[in-house]
């Protein structure tokens, strides 16, 4: 993963001082004023009545989160980031103070491996039953004891129709001399990656770091080509024209569609990353009961209709699709179709390998 976005994405790095709003900085300080470690989550929860929430910046709507304390009385208090590594860099600081985040797939098992989740208490998220069943036995939790799917799709190319007759083929045609300059990429190390190898016919999830090494070869002749690396703002850069290539999650593109309908979607022949950000609740969270309440909310029926169609991601709760609007459940930047599906894979976490992309990342951006 990954939405916007954010996922779309920044699935996502960055210089975490620098990208975490001033107001949210300090959420340790503005959160939790209690010693959680001396105080029961049943007291400190009649101080406070606040929950402490984590996630992509295009995922927030203050109409939900209104609608969650009608219901609750419990306030929720958001911050935002824009890529995996960042949310995973502040948690493991210890000084969060949040208690649910919102990671995608592979930093799931890495935040799972490092203990810094709490086990799913099933019981308390009856809404758990209309997961979609494919998304119920993943690589990165295969017995659901950590992560509930949010939402998920795919990683493709957004491009306009209007300069680009054919629908691209390749991933390619990202190295295409003859739109230098009108090229964007995910500012995301295991997407732009994952794509690279793809493109060279290797696994996303590679541990070869000859391989890895390729992909950054192939990624450094690409660079002076793209205009820039982003998650956040390739669909406005497309609907302005700045673009006219986006390597891109879906459902920003889809947006991008309603605004500039010249705007089009399509996972390479190559195949690509499907991907699914998760609702979590962290093991060092003292309001563990709220936290359940909130993601059951999150995907009840009604709520991930309303975000799916605000956000156009598909909806987790199989429920939602019958749903949308036609023009949402019709369009494959949201749906892809089952044969796009069977192309794609999921992103893992590669363990030690983590070091060769990490290096091969930062010796591209300072190409």
């Amino acid at each position: 993963m990954v939405g916007c976005f954010f996922k779309m994405a920044l699935r996502k790095m960055g210089m975490l001082a620098m990208t975490l709003p001033i107001f949210f900085g300090g959420v340790a300080g503005c959160g939790p004023s209690v010693d959680s470690s001396s105080v029961s989550e049943t007291s400190q929860n009649a101080i406070e009545k606040k929950l402490y929430y984590f996630t992509w910046s295009d995922y927030v709507d203050q109409v939900l989160l209104d609608g969650f304390k009608a219901k609750t009385g419990i306030t929720v208090v958001v911050d935002t980031f824009s890529s995996n590594e960042e949310l995973l860099a502040k948690v493991q600081s210890g000084m969060s103070g949040y208690d649910v985040v919102v990671p995608s797939d592979f930093m799931v098992s890495i935040m799972a491996h490092q203990g810094l989740l709490a086990k799913l208490d099933h019981q308390k998220i009856p809404n758990i039953q209309f997961i979609e069943t494919f998304l119920k036995k993943l690589p990165f939790d295969p017995a659901q004891e950590y992560a509930v799917p949010y939402f998920w799709g795919t990683v493709g190319i957004g491009y306009d129709s209007d300069v680009i007759d054919e629908p691209p083929r390749s991933w390619d045609i990202l190295w295409d001399s003859r739109f230098k300059g009108r090229i964007s990429m995910l500012n995301d190390q295991r997407e732009v990656f994952g794509m690279a190898l793809r493109s060279l016919g290797y696994s996303l999830n590679s541990q070869d770091p000859m391989r890895i090494e390729q992909a950054k070869q192939k990624l450094i002749a690409q660079k002076p080509l793209v205009r820039m690396y982003t998650s956040e703002t390739f669909d406005h850069l497309l609907v302005s024209g700045d673009i006219v290539l986006a390597h891109a999650w879906g459902g920003p593109v889809a947006r991008a569609m309603q605004e500039r309908p010249s705007i089009q979607y399509v996972v390479p022949q190559e195949g690509g990353t499907i991907w699914t950000d998760c609702l979590v609740v962290l093991e060092s969270s003292s309001r563990k009961s709220m936290a359940w309440k909130f993601i059951d909310y999150l995907i009840e029926t009604e709520v991930a209709h309303a975000t799916s169609e605000r956000l156009l991601f598909a909806s987790a709760n199989r429920l939602v699709k019958s749903l949308v609007a036609p023009s949402v459940r019709n369009n494959p930047a949201v749906y892809p179709p089952q044969e796009v599906i069977d192309r794609m894979e999921w992103m893992v976490d590669t363990g030690e390998a983590i070091r060769y992309y990490d290096r091969a990342w930062t010796e591209l951006k300072v190409h």
